[in-house]
């Protein structure tokens, strides 16, 4: 008997019982599509977080200072002279903190920065209308502001706010410029703010001083020897005092974060794989149940002339078949529950072809392990006992 007459005798046995062959399937179907959604909900995360890090700059350094005893920040001063570091393209020190911000009967709560000119090149945060804050702005505590797309539809609906004002805190700034869209962080809106030059953050904001800056190195290669080189600077400032600041590569986070998610998306897809091996071990039952229930079947094929690697093959062929078209159904799945799954919360899913085809490959090496069993016993049994049974 060839393999074309195994595939026809397979597929009349499958679909003579409909329902019996779903639920053999079914465990195979849950498998396939647990594994796919899983993994792509693990990498489409992953592809996430790591564009938005990316999005920083992999040659950015951020420094956050704690300090030590009264010394709890760094002066404006203090923090530029950080650019002369060799390997160091630029310095962006920042004071941040909310305030509140009305005009006409809009009022509410909203996060400003106090910024150098720098924070434009360095985080890449440019204006599509008007101007940036300038070093004049900054020496002469000027009360300008840059606003954020969101910002300014929320207080100027449609109207453009460059060269109109705002009061934050009941002091009135003049928008000198827009900001471009940024989309949201990890963290917060980008569009939801205000910028204003450093120095009148600093009186404005009553802040004592600088205690976060961006530090944008020449090259990534560079990245360990200037944060040697700021270290040796900031021990000197605060006297090698323990926890009086920290310093954060995004390089680094994201090369951890990635490790990480690796092995969540191989756990995920391995705890999803034990329905594969369920589904297997329900495909191995049913084909016991069935020689049993075809054993006279397998005797009278037996009498007239069917050699034992015919009935291995019959048997072999009809669990493939049943673990291919229940992967097959699991795949279709699979893909649907991702897009539901991305279409319907804030999670991004990714499927991954390789997935795919490693999940519907291992459904298939189930089937052939798991009905060996079944197709052994029915192609060992001898003709004339099979012929006995009733």
């Amino acid at each position: 008997m060839n393999i074309l007459q195994s595939i026809k005798m397979s597929w009349k046995s499958i679909m003579g019982s409909k329902i019996r062959s779903f639920l053999t399937m079914l465990g195979i179907i849950i498998g396939v599509s647990s594994v796919i959604t899983l993994v792509s909900v693990g990498q489409g995360t992953t592809s996430s977080i790591t564009k938005s890090l990316e999005g920083l700059g992999t040659n950015l350094l951020t420094v956050n200072i704690m300090g030590r005893g009264n010394t709890t920040s760094l002066s404006y001063e203090e923090a530029m002279e950080l650019g002369n570091i060799d390997g160091v393209e630029a310095v962006s020190p920042v004071i941040s903190g909310s305030v509140t911000a009305k005009r006409g009967t809009t009022n509410d709560t909203i996060s400003v920065e106090g910024i150098a000119p720098s924070y434009e090149d360095v985080q890449d945060f440019h204006v599509q209308s008007g101007r940036y804050i300038v070093d004049l702005d900054i020496e002469y505590r000027m009360k300008v502001a840059l606003i954020g797309t969101e910002t300014a539809t929320t207080y100027f609906g449609t109207d453009n706010p460059v060269g109109q004002t705002i009061q934050l805190n009941g002091t009135s700034f003049k928008i000198i410029g827009l900001l471009e869209s940024k989309g949201s962080s990890m963290t917060a809106s980008n569009d939801d703010k205000i910028l204003i030059p450093i120095n009148t953050a600093e009186r404005f904001l009553q802040s004592g001083g600088v205690r976060s800056i961006t530090v944008q190195v020449v090259s990534p290669d560079q990245i360990s020897t200037v944060k040697a080189d700021l270290e040796a600077a900031l021990n000197k400032k605060f006297l090698n005092a323990t926890n009086s600041y920290s310093i954060f590569n995004s390089q680094e986070m994201l090369d951890t974060l990635n490790s990480t998610t690796q092995l969540l998306s191989v756990a995920l897809g391995g705890i999803a794989g034990i329905s594969l091996l369920v589904g297997g071990i329900g495909i191995m039952n049913i084909m016991l149940v069935s020689v049993s229930e075809r054993t006279r079947e397998i005797g009278v094929r037996k009498a007239i002339g069917a050699r034992k690697r015919d009935i291995l093959l019959q048997f072999l062929v009809e669990s493939t078949a049943l673990s291919g078209i229940g992967g097959l159904i699991g795949v279709g799945l699979g893909y649907g529950f991702s897009a539901l799954i991305g279409h319907f919360s804030t999670m991004t899913t990714s499927v991954s072809s390789s997935i795919v085809l490693i999940s519907f490959g291992f459904s298939l090496f189930i089937g052939i392990v798991f009905g060996m069993i079944p197709a052994n016993k029915a192609a060992k049994l001898r003709p004339i006992y099979a012929l006995r049974t009733d």
